[in-house]
């Protein structure tokens, strides 16, 4: 039997093991043992474990906790409450801006949590309730905040980025700063389109605005400001040199816990207890541990593959195919985009990293540049069935709102992601100039 055969026969089994509902750790390490027994026979039972754990021995993990606590850390408090009505008082005599503020919100506390299912919930539940007070069609109201939610994984400090930046041995800073200015071209885009649909469904922002003092205007921001000041910090000590992804990680998620308890302890109606504390330690564990798991399963996997030549005779065929480069990136595109429809972007990276990236250098394309690319594919997996875990994040916390809505009001903004990669294609610089700006070309 052929290596891709051999390539294709795992990958069914694989895919008929995650639709009876198997956790993505569980069915990748099955597969992966399955495949190195029939290969090599059961002698090879004595360095699964090896590689298993082999997986996780990569000092840049320890930063995924971090940024997990602090995310969790974020949205168990008021804060997106807060961002939420800032932007929204700021806001709100600009025509649309309403919706530009969930949009807004939705961007800045992708890059607080990290998190698209998070962002979702945190700024949903008091954007979407207030958009139907006011009078936004359902499906706007719902898009765009599953929409705006996608940008937790793009925009910095990005789990996702971490962990293609420890499966390609890419530069970690680097590669945050390259989603930067993508994350803020997307919402940008997310923010044009929410405006040209209202008007094209006959929604009158005139009727909605309505007015707030300065003083108004100024009082919800000391509770906004010291998360905002994080997030910059964050980013100076990343690039400045002063630390490591780990330890910026670790400083901020301690930040983060403090200024929770600080502010929201001071203020008696909005007063967080210890229990909401543990649960957010509780929940940063779970998610932590799920991550591991399906990244410790992935290393196991990838070296069954390419125990098995799989990986080779996929590079070897793609390689082989003599296509325009451009075509070969549509190929790995669209290759991306069916991958992104069944799993969750940590998955994807985990699997076709090995796979991929020496086809993508080979071909002459910027790594930092792909990692973008292949992240807003995965930002379309989070807003398409049959996955979509946005859509049924947003149907959880406004179950008043079908569906289909969701769905149809989210699939323009998928159209606006396909835009921002062929902008990506046209003008790589909007991901690689800040890198290199900042930190110098990469060797």
């Amino acid at each position: 039997m052929t290596p891709l055969m051999s390539g294709l026969i795992v990958l069914i089994v694989l895919l008929v093991l995650l639709a009876t509902g198997m956790p993505i750790a569980f069915a990748l390490g099955l597969v992966a043992v399955g495949a190195l027994v029939l290969t090599d026979g059961w002698s090879v039972i004595d360095i699964v474990g090896e590689t298993f754990f082999a997986g996780l021995a990569e000092f840049g993990l320890v930063s995924i906790p971090m940024f997990i606590l602090m995310g969790a850390a974020v949205a168990s408090s008021p804060a997106g409450k807060d961002l939420y009505e800032a932007l929204d008082r700021w806001l709100n005599r600009v025509p649309g801006g309403l919706i530009l503020s969930n949009i807004g919100a939705c961007s800045v506390f992708a890059a607080l949590s990290g998190s698209s299912p998070a962002t979702c919930a945190a700024i949903g539940k008091m954007g979407i309730p207030e958009m139907q007070q006011r009078g936004y069609p359902d499906t706007i109201a719902a898009g765009s905040i599953a929409a705006g939610g996608t940008l937790g994984i793009l925009i910095p400090p990005s789990v996702t980025m971490i962990v293609y930046g420890i499966a390609t041995e890419t530069s970690i800073g680097r590669l945050f700063l390259a989603g930067l200015l993508p994350g803020l071209m997307l919402t940008v885009l997310f923010m044009i389109w929410a405006i040209i649909d209202c008007r094209r469904q006959g929604y009158s922002f005139e009727q909605a605005a309505q007015r707030f003092t300065l003083r108004q205007k100024l009082e919800a921001l000391p509770r906004v400001l010291p998360f905002l000041a994080i997030i910059v910090a964050i980013l100076y000590v990343l690039y400045g040199g002063v630390a490591t992804p780990s330890e910026a990680a670790g400083a901020g998620a301690l930040f983060c816990i403090l200024l929770v308890v600080v502010i929201y302890q001071l203020i008696p109606k909005r007063r967080i207890d210890f229990a909401s504390l543990g649960k957010v330690f509780g929940d940063s564990i779970r998610e932590s541990i799920m991550i591991m798991l399906i990244i410790a399963a992935s290393e196991l996997f990838s070296f069954a593959l390419s125990s098995m030549f799989v990986t080779q005779s996929v590079a070897e065929w793609i390689a082989a195919l003599e296509v325009n480069r451009w075509v070969l990136m549509g190929i790995v595109n669209l290759f991306l985009l069916v991958a992104g429809f069944f799993l969750p972007p940590v998955a994807v990276i985990l699997m076709t990293a090995p796979i991929l990236i020496p086809i993508i250098l080979q071909a002459g394309f910027d790594p930092y540049w792909f990692a973008v690319v292949l992240t807003i594919n995965m930002e379309i997996g989070l807003i398409t069935p049959p996955v979509g875990l946005n859509l049924y994040v947003i149907n959880g916390i406004a179950p008043d709102i079908s569906l289909k809505s969701i769905l149809v009001g989210s699939l323009p903004f998928v159209l606006c992601m396909v835009l921002g990669i062929l902008l990506l294609c046209v003008f790589p610089g909007i991901a690689t100039w800040l890198p290199e700006y900042m930190m110098g070309a990469a060797i």
